[in-house]
């Protein structure tokens, strides 16, 4: 958590700075072209590799390294290049191509916009090739039970996405931050090789088809693979309507988008993470244990990213001036951008949900529900979308309610079916801390919404960045303050679970030396 947690602050500096150096000056199209620029290499490697990994490589490559080093090694080999030669055959596909495939993703684009996105495209798929690499030995280490490298090293790509922007930028323009991005990937996983090499990677030139950990990670990466190309065809989208509407209205969504899913990741992501491993040994053996770590995990859920969404709805404008607003961010799009905010904050909680939700099914080793139902979300996105934003003509906030009304629907279809699996999923043990938070986050949010209006009208003049900072931390501070009254107050157990962890990140020299994770040899 802490890892994501340093990962997503570059990840603001770094949007601050591509604000500051690209929006404003008529130079905001440039910036639109940037983010459509990633589009399909991310389309290619999300499909390709992350689901290879997650759904099927890591589980196999572990049995293997239980019964067999060598063997293990010679199926990672395989899979690397069995990996390479697919991505190099189709990267080849759409460097030749990339110009009738950008169309077709962005419709509305001029000759000299379509160009630079070509331009563009065509030098990051150098940095997805960094990528594939670099995930396979995340992929490796996690195996080994070694996960803070891994986490570490998403930290060093944004930092060379920083790089490139700081120093590149006033050379090569809008190409500085596509530099630092294959720098940043380059980084990205050269962190990792000296530990997957002690940990006894050896890189050797085979390719085995027959290979039976090869042919069991084909069939186990399909549906999760299926899952992660649903999600393209949404992101696609997106690009697709964005980029039809006013220059700079897909960088807002993309400003807004990294700032709302920060919450997601450090409590939905890590805490359904957390559970998966317990919760799949649990599923097939003893029924309460695993409905107790199920329900345990879900109002731990509940309780973080629920005001996380209401604080960042409360303090979308002045979050909204601090992340991104450089001189060259105008007031009216650090006024979009805010409601673009505070539509996606709505959705915080119920996105991260269903990390827990999906991560849940996984351990009863049913991937196909999750896959069908997301089929049945993406058409209600895509429709959603093109109605809010065509027929309704709400631009690019048509965008941000879809996504969040999308997340809602699909936090409520996974509940429900669920349910079948887990008998009494909606007893009143389950519902009854659920409606306490909710009633307790109320209450902080009305205390937060006042006392910010209270400082910004009569205390603090929030033009200046001192006191934008000022007023946020305290509201911040007390509406955290309050969140915690409120909870003694009405007894939710959530609370006790949080300060034991807080409680562990002062003996943090302690827990380090005792953790399996070695990060030199020994």
């Amino acid at each position: 958590m802490v890892m994501i947690l340093a990962s997503g602050i570059l990840g603001l500096v770094r949007d601050r700075l591509l604000a500051g150096s690209f929006f404003g000056q008529g130079k905001q199209w440039q910036l639109d072209i940037y983010f459509a620029s990633f589009r399909i290499p991310d389309m290619i490697f999300q499909i390709l590799v992350l689901g290879t990994l997650s759904a099927a490589f890591i589980p196999v490559f572990s049995e293997y390294l239980v019964k067999n080093d060598k063997q293990a090694n010679i199926l990672a080999c395989s899979i690397l290049n069995i990996g390479l030669m697919i991505y190099f055959l189709i990267a080849g596909f759409v460097f030749i191509f990339a110009r009738p495939l950008s169309s077709l993703i962005t419709h509305s684009l001029s000759n000299l916009e379509l160009d630079l996105m070509v331009n563009l495209l065509r030098l990051l798929l150098l940095s997805q090739a960094f990528f594939l690499v670099s995930n396979f030995l995340t992929g490796i280490l996690q195996s080994n039970q070694r996960f803070l490298l891994p986490a570490f090293s998403s930290v060093l790509y944004n930092l060379g996405i920083i790089l490139g922007i700081i120093f590149l930028t006033p050379v090569f323009g809008i190409y500085g931050p596509v530099l630092g991005v294959i720098f940043g990937s380059f980084l990205h996983g050269i962190v990792q090789l000296p530990l997957a090499k002690s940990l006894g990677f050896n890189y050797q030139m085979v390719l085995n088809f027959n290979h039976r950990g090869v042919r069991r990670i084909a069939r186990l990466m399909l549906p999760r693979t299926l899952s992660f190309a649903l999600d393209q065809v949404i992101l696609s989208i997106v690009v697709f309507i964005a980029t039809s509407l006013p220059a700079g209205s897909l960088s807002i969504y993309n400003f807004a988008q990294h700032l709302s899913s920060l919450p997601v990741s450090l409590f939905g992501l890590t805490i359904g993470q957390a559970a998966l491993p317990t919760l799949a040994r649990q599923a097939n053996k003893v029924k309460n244990n695993f409905r107790h770590l199920f329900i345990s995990s879900l109002h731990q859920i509940f309780y973080l990213s629920l005001p996380a969404s209401i604080i960042l709805l409360v303090l979308r404008v002045p979050a909204v001036r601090l992340a991104f607003g450089a001189r060259t961010f105008p007031w009216q799009a650090t006024i979009l951008t805010s409601k673009v905010v505070g539509l996606l904050s709505l959705g915080i909680f119920s996105r991260s949900i269903s990390e827990l939700l999906i991560r849940t099914f996984y351990a009863f080793q049913d991937t196909k529900t999750p896959l069908v139902l997301k089929l049945v979300v993406v058409g209600f996105n895509v429709v959603l979308s093109f109605c809010f934003v065509f027929r309704l003509k709400m631009g690019v906030l048509g965008l941000a309610a879809a996504a969040t009304i999308s997340s809602f629907i699909s936090a409520f279809l996974l509940f429900i079916f669920l349910h079948k699996k887990i008998a009494n999923l909606f007893a009143g043990q389950v519902l009854k801390p659920i409606l306490k938070i909710a009633a307790t986050t109320l209450l902080t949010s009305l205390s937060l919404w006042g006392l910010m209006r209270f400082l910004d009208l009569y205390i603090l003049d929030t033009t200046k960045t001192v006191n934008l900072i000022i007023l946020t931390a305290v509201a911040f501070g007390l509406g955290t303050t309050v969140y915690i009254a409120f909870s003694l107050l009405f007894k939710i157990e959530q609370l006790k679970s949080l300060l034991l962890v807080l409680k562990r990140f002062g003996q943090w020299r302690k827990i380090l030396a005792q953790a399996e994770e070695v990060l030199d040899e020994t």
